[in-house]
């Protein structure tokens, strides 16, 4: 399994569009995406966000980076204060990792 972890700036009073726009543009369009996993977001002091989506391969990652995280960008340029710092990692550990192996 690989993760994307998103870190990102809002700017001031946005969070609540944020999360709307998360839910109803972003979330369904990662949903779609080929090896998509799960999905994690987390909030500090309603302007800092950590979203972290797991893969089932570094090859899913990379396909929807070039491909639909530009639509994710778009879709939250409105909220968004300064460019996303991405990184990435292979999964060492996770508990969605091992209910996905028990349930396949």
């Amino acid at each position: 399994m690989f993760a994307r972890n998103v870190s990102l700036r809002l700017k001031p009073n946005t969070l609540p569009m944020f999360t709307k726009t998360f839910e109803e543009h972003v979330l369904p369009l990662l949903q779609k995406q080929p090896g998509f996993q799960d999905e994690i977001v987390l909030e500090n002091e309603g302007i800092h966000v950590t979203a972290i989506s797991l893969w089932g391969s570094k090859e899913h990652a990379d396909a929807y980076d070039k491909s639909a995280y530009p639509q994710v960008l778009k879709s939250l340029e409105k909220v968004l204060d300064g460019q996303p710092m991405v990184r990435v990692g292979t999964v060492v550990h996770s508990t969605v990792h091992q209910h996905a192996a028990v349930t396949a």
